[in-house]
């Protein structure tokens, strides 16, 4: 049994960058290829260890509930018609009895207000926080490495990417104070920080294992940028006590809380799948070569 048993899941956002599809869909069941953006997360935390699952949502997101429940009537078509692989198919939207909780975030307040809100649920013992935004393909699944580390370290993790520097002002930045491999001990968090002026190069990414402890951080804090109550500013505020350490995982991550990142996304699990490969290979390739004539 892992030591970090319970995920966050902060699903309040409203995807405005992908209206109108969004409009009537949530952003988290936008498909790459044929599963939708949740449920990589979910299947993420499943393969670390994670039992209890924590959705913080918002009004219009009742898709988001209806994926994991049960369908009936459509497994009893498919299992009456015969249809035995799209069947299997429907077998990762299953969900232990009681595994999934969901909360309501009335407003838009801030990612530290969503993780705040999973208080009573989280209890006293170290959680995960995934963003479904931030898709990781790899060997070893990113939040399985995470907590394996943290087993060694404790205090508070973030996931960590090297990104350049020019790129700095689009994430929050770990002000490291030392290294051992893929782990850093960090003075703290900057949130977006100028090139000039950046700490280091190590991005912060959509995975945490935080402990209970940034809970009474987070009910100490006043709103901080944008008028949200910002879970960097809770970290920080617990360095000291508690520590902070940043994860290198092995892995590559796909922004797809935007289009170029979710296209990018899309194109790369269609590669990893054997009986889509060469047509869609190949389908590139000619799309590449009309693109180069006309140029």
């Amino acid at each position: 049994m892992t030591h970090v048993r319970k995920a966050v899941f902060p699903v309040a956002g409203l995807g405005t960058r992908f209206l109108p599809a969004t409009k009537s869909v949530p952003k988290e069941m936008l498909p790459l290829v044929d599963r939708p953006l949740i449920q990589y997360a979910v299947d993420e935390a499943r393969a670390a260890g994670i039992e209890e699952f924590i959705f913080v949502t918002a009004a219009g997101k009742g898709a988001l509930e209806d994926y994991f429940d049960t369908a009936a009537a459509l497994e009893r078509s498919l299992a009456d018609s015969g249809k035995k692989e799209a069947l299997a198919a429907l077998g990762a939207t299953r969900m232990p009895e009681g595994a999934l909780t969901f909360l309501r975030q009335n407003q838009p307040r801030g990612l530290g207000h969503a993780v705040r809100l999973a208080r009573r649920l989280v209890g006293d013992e170290p959680f995960a926080v995934l963003l479904p935004d931030d898709v990781i393909r790899g060997a070893e699944p990113a939040l399985a490495q995470m907590v394996a580390a943290h087993a060694r370290t404790g205090g508070h993790m973030v996931a960590t990417m090297e990104v350049p520097l020019n790129k700095t002002a689009s994430y929050g930045v770990l002000d490291v104070s030392s290294e051992n491999g893929r782990i850093a001990r960090a003075r703290g968090l900057v949130e977006k920080p100028r090139p000039e002026v950046a700490p280091s190069t190590r991005a912060i990414i959509g995975r945490y294992i935080l402990q209970p402890s940034i809970f009474d951080k987070l009910d100490m804090l006043g709103p901080g940028a944008g008028g949200e109550l910002q879970l960097t500013d809770a970290i920080n505020a617990d360095v000291e006590a508690t520590g902070v350490t940043g994860f290198s995982f092995a892995g590559e991550r796909f922004d797809c809380g935007s289009i170029q990142g979710f296209v990018q996304a899309t194109a790369a699990f269609a590669m990893d799948r054997l009986e889509l490969r060469d047509e869609f290979q190949a389908f590139i390739a000619g799309r590449s070569e009309i693109h180069r004539v006309a140029a």
